[in-house]
């Protein structure tokens, strides 16, 4: 498995429920194909540098995990196929020789 983090953007017209139900929502497919969560965090509504789909700010959320790496192509189309999530950014986390 590999180590990976994830920054979403979430569409400011969903409320905090459906927010928190995108989140999880991502949380569980990982889960679900054999990954584990290691840490969630919610950096708030930001503004944004330019419009996205017309909108000037978002909700960001930082998710770290790891995951079989054929499984990062579902978890692409899966974020793709979301209504509430604006962009993404998936990126493979490096590790530091020792």
């Amino acid at each position: 498995m590999r180590n990976y983090e994830l920054v979403m953007v979430i569409t400011p017209e969903a409320d905090e429920a459906q927010a928190t139900s995108t989140v999880e929502n991502i949380s569980r497919f990982i889960t679900e194909h054999g990954g584990t969560v290691s840490s969630q965090e919610q950096w708030g509504t930001k503004r944004l540098a330019y419009p996205i789909e017309r909108f000037r700010e978002a909700n960001f959320v930082l998710t770290e995990f790891a995951l079989e790496p054929t499984q990062t192509v579902e978890l692409e189309a899966s974020l793709k196929s979301s209504t509430d999530v604006l962009r993404h950014l998936l990126v493979k986390k490096s590790t530091k020789a020792k």
